[in-house]
């Protein structure tokens, strides 16, 4: 019988040793999670700034590119001043739309990457959150039926309520309902 006393305290130490250890593993894992969020955070911040540095560069660029060729189209060309800058204007229009193209495409890397650190650290989304509040409903009218208590009744509207008695009709209506002191 002592053997046996013996061998379950073992046990038990070695039980609380491994919970101890599970549980400075979970921390482990739970810290190196936070970093790589953020981390992540801070990359897709740093390719935002970029690429809002980067485009509005690139199209200073153009524009500037696009005025040389005007100047230089206007000393060559003289009354066909107008159909180039047309081509110029349609060339920058084109690099325009180039630009908004990898704007949005970069936005949406920049939102994948953020949805994918949320998804990581378990952050609820709005479906559910919604499905969430769907439960919580049902199980309240559920609650209600099997407690045998009435559902809460319907808001009359403003319209057809009666109008409720102001505070100082009410004290004039609770003295006139109290009865006198017996003497």
């Amino acid at each position: 019988m002592a053997k046996l006393k013996k061998t379950a305290r073992k046990t038990s130490s070695r039980t609380k040793a491994s919970d101890a250890s599970a549980q400075a593993q979970a921390e482990r894992l739970s810290k190196s999670l936070s970093e790589s969020a953020q981390q992540i955070w801070l990359a897709g911040v740093g390719a935002f700034g970029r690429a809002q540095a980067e485009g509005t560069k690139l199209f200073e660029g153009l524009v500037k590119e696009g005025l040389n060729l005007e100047q230089t189209a206007r000393k060559l060309a003289g009354n066909r001043a107008d159909v180039v800058r047309d081509a110029v204007e349609s060339r920058v229009g084109q690099a325009r739309e180039r630009a908004v193209d990898t704007w949005d495409r970069l936005e949406k890397v920049f939102e994948d990457r953020v949805q994918r650190a949320l998804v990581k650290l378990g952050v609820p989304g709005r479906d559910d959150l919604a499905s969430l509040a769907d439960r919580v409903d049902r199980l309240t009218a559920e609650l209600r039926r099997v407690g045998g208590s009435p559902a809460p009744k319907a808001r009359r509207s403003t319209a057809s309520a009666a109008p409720a008695k102001k505070p100082a009709a009410r004290r004039a209506t609770k003295k006139a309902t109290k009865k006198p002191p017996v003497a």
